[in-house]
């Protein structure tokens, strides 16, 4: 009973696990051509489903409080669009000397690009009593990806208009109709992108499997997981030591927000922009790979650490109480 409860918890791990399998055993239904027309239902339909969808849960009417937190939705967007991406890059000049298969490397450089998720960072901040940061855009995002591609910027930036802030816009429009309804009825907005998802995952290694010159060899595979391990310990480590300096201004809250905030990275928003930025790439499934690992490996993590760092919170929380004067 206990291993269905958990089994039900996480369909979505199983289901990546299971479009991989899938993709390897008849790759040729999800290849460009084939019965799914992926060429169609991926790159246009399944993807702006996703957008569509964010519009209609994003509550845009919560982000204008949010907006009073300046200082930390600032050191987050800086961290993840500066800093994150260009620290990865100085390590993967290292790492460039090495055996490691180089598109698996492209992949790791891609993930320090992408935005921090909707779901999980959020999730793990309420768990332990946090403040929510802002996620972001995923359209500045693609936008620092493009000059990695090899397709013309401008056929990106037309694609990502088309399926990415075309649907997003749609969505927030539609939302103000039926906001009373939406929250009232609270529709799985989630279980519907991470089921699109699984879509585009499995046609994405369709194309692989289908490709006999992909070679991914298992040292690769172990070192890049030892590396993503590495990457977030470290990156968590230093925005806690940042954000618990006494001239930060940040309080627990805050540093609990910065920690997953700016570490987290968005499977659900990243696949369909790798698909548009790389598309018709014969190794984007490689590329991807990184994105696939760090996703649950950021979970796992944050998981382990919410109990230390809830504890740690509540005692600072307490500290601050008693050094206030008393009236």
């Amino acid at each position: 009973m206990r291993l269905l409860e958990r089994m039900r918890k996480e369909w979505f791990m199983i289901g990546i696990v299971l479009a991989i399998a899938g993709a390897k055993l008849e790759p040729s239904i999800g290849l460009n051509g084939g019965p799914l027309k992926p060429e169609i239902t991926v790159s246009y339909i399944a993807v702006a489903t996703i957008f569509f969808n964010s519009g209609l849960s994003l509550k845009t009417e919560e982000l204008t409080s949010a907006l009073v937190h300046i200082k930390l939705h600032l050191f987050i967007q800086i961290f993840t669009l500066a800093f994150f991406p260009a620290a990865v890059w100085l390590f993967l000049q290292l790492l460039s000397i090495t055996p490691i298969n180089e598109w698996l490397l492209k992949g790791l450089q891609t993930v320090g690009c992408m935005p921090p998720p909707v779901s999980s960072a959020v999730i793990l901040t309420k768990a332990v009593g946090g403040n929510e940061g802002i996620v972001v855009t995923p359209l500045l995002l693609l936008l620092f990806l493009g000059s990695s591609s090899s397709v013309p910027f401008t056929s990106i930036f037309s694609q990502l208009f088309m399926t990415v802030v075309v649907p997003l816009i749609i969505g927030q429009i539609v939302r103000r109709y039926i906001k009373d309804w939406l929250e009232r009825k609270q529709p799985p907005f989630g279980a519907v992108s991470s089921s699109v998802l699984l879509m585009i995952i499995y046609t994405t290694f369709c194309d692989t499997f289908s490709n006999p010159s992909i070679d991914l060899d298992k040292f690769s595979l172990l070192l890049v997981l030892f590396i993503i391990c590495s990457i977030q310990l470290s990156f968590m480590l230093l925005t806690f030591i940042f954000s618990t300096r006494n001239n930060s201004g940040f309080t627990p809250a805050d540093t609990v927000a910065v920690m997953f905030c700016s570490t987290h990275k968005s499977l659900t928003l990243g696949i369909p922009m790798l698909k548009i930025v790389f598309a018709g790439h014969e190794y984007l499934s490689l590329i991807s790979v990184p994105l696939l690992i760090y996703h649950p490996v950021q979970i796992l993590l944050g998981s382990v650490l919410v109990p230390t760092i809830k504890s740690w919170m509540v005692s600072r929380q307490k500290g601050v109480k008693l050094m206030r004067p008393t009236v």
